[in-house]
């Protein structure tokens, strides 16, 4: 195992800082030695949290050097593709949250280039897959201990929402999630989505419709049904429930005990995805770190990025026109032929 992986964090924002955080404290095996951000001044503060870490406005220098083994990319996605290029043509192993890239034909202009490679470099920041709920409700789906799954039911609901959070961002920046979910839990593409708009909430911003109600379809006919609703005003919750033949699962729901006490009865909900996954997000990394150390990929990879990219675009063609609309896929590259679809953790 190579020694001490040392980082780069690119992207000096929400993730990119929690990403310096849980590197210098929580995950053992890596040190931040370079955060980089366009904002010369923002990257400096977020490097501090990183003792003998340096700030950076680019990377370009710090790859081509022996100072860096490894990148964390937590930009928005349209800035993924030259990032990601750069670090791959240097070999770099990379963590890069979600979206790979913000549309199928980039992220697969990608695959093509971590083909050229001819070893997988990248795993995609899908950090539910680590999440100790999914990973059971997985086990449970492949065991099929309760028979065939028939249905599953999410729910993604954010107190707030930015004012710059549009319609196709409850695709694009949330649903993603579930699409790559799915994914993860069945072992199954995603060939077909709807959007169904009705009744908006008081709370949605202008231009912005919510709630939305995805449905998907996979390969051997499950059916999936998405609530995504970025204004729901009490909390943050993520949950779903699947149906079997000979039983019903939940999870997600509330945090913490159930408590009943003086005449009451009830739990928390968390405020906010960092409470609800911290100890997903602690786990992706960790993983991550030990599999760079061994030059291995230990999660989801390109391969999942360029999928749920094509779901995201099946879905936005569908918020516009209501109708099912079926997910485009080119043929799976040899590289990734020996993963199956839920991989990692």
């Amino acid at each position: 195992m190579r020694n001490e992986l040392r980082v780069a964090v690119v992207g000096a924002g929400l993730m990119g800082s929690d990403h310096v955080e849980r590197l210098a404290n929580r995950i053992a095996g890596a040190s931040v030695v370079a955060v980089v951000d366009v904002d010369a001044e923002r990257a400096q503060r977020v490097a501090s949290k990183a003792p003998g870490a340096i700030a950076a406005t680019e990377l370009g220098s710090l790859l081509t050097g022996d100072r860096i083994d490894a990148v964390v990319i937590a930009t928005p996605g349209f800035l993924h593709e030259k990032t990601l290029l750069q670090a791959i043509e240097q070999g770099k192993p990379i963590l890069c949250e979600k979206p790979l890239t913000p549309d199928a034909a980039s992220s697969w202009r990608i695959i093509e280039e971590e083909q050229k490679i001819g070893r997988k470099l990248i795993q995609v920041g899908f950090m539910r897959r680590f999440d100790r709920e999914y990973r059971q409700l997985r086990r449970l789906i492949e065991s099929r201990e309760m028979g065939d799954t028939l249905m599953l039911h999410f729910s993604h609901r954010n107190a707030v929402s930015p004012s710059s959070f549009t319609s196709q961002m409850l695709i694009n920046d949330s649903v993603v999630h579930e699409f790559d979910g799915v994914r993860y839990l069945t072992g199954e593409e995603i060939t077909t989505v709807q959007v169904r708009l009705g009744r908006p909430t008081r709370h949605a911003h202008h231009g912005q419709h919510d709630p939305q109600q995805v449905l998907m379809e996979t390969e051997s006919g499950i059916l999936v049904d998405v609530e995504i609703f970025v204004n729901a005003q009490f909390g943050y919750q993520v949950a779903a429930q699947a149906v079997f033949e000979d039983g019903i699962v939940d999870i997600g729901n509330d945090i913490g005990p159930y408590i009943r006490s003086s005449g009451r009865w009830g739990g928390a909900v968390p405020p906010s995805f960092v409470e609800r996954f911290n100890d997903a997000f602690n786990l992706e990394l960790q993983t991550w770190v030990d599999a760079a150390r061994e030059g291995t990929v230990n999660g989801p990879s390109a391969w999942d990025g360029y999928a749920t990219a094509a779901c995201c675009e099946a879905g936005v063609a569908a918020q516009k026109t209501g109708q099912k609309v079926k997910v485009a896929l080119n043929e799976k590259p040899a590289l990734y032929s020996d993963e199956k679809v839920a991989t990692a953790a």
